[in-house]
């Protein structure tokens, strides 16, 4: 059970919420992907759609990131005691 838990709980998250979250920015990043490959192709479509998905999941990313790293943090000072 502790594999499904540990990840979510560092970053302040249940099971559940953290499963959308995931799943909202692997959506995000599948179809974002997508527009490039289609304006690789014709590249008058989808112009700025790859850069703009990439800057909204990093701005979405950052706080969350933020958060890891603040519970990374806490877990080696403890685990170092």
């Amino acid at each position: 059970m502790r594999l499904f838990t540990e990840h979510p709980e560092a970053v302040g998250e249940s099971y559940a919420t953290h499963a959308q979250h995931a799943a909202g920015f692997g959506l995000a990043m599948v179809l974002g992907g997508l527009a490039c490959l289609v304006h690789a192709v014709l590249p008058f479509l989808f112009v700025t759609t790859g850069s703009r998905v990439v800057q909204d999941l990093q701005a979405r990313m950052g706080p969350r990131s933020a958060r890891a790293a603040q519970a990374s943090a806490r877990v080696t000072t403890v685990a170092a005691e």
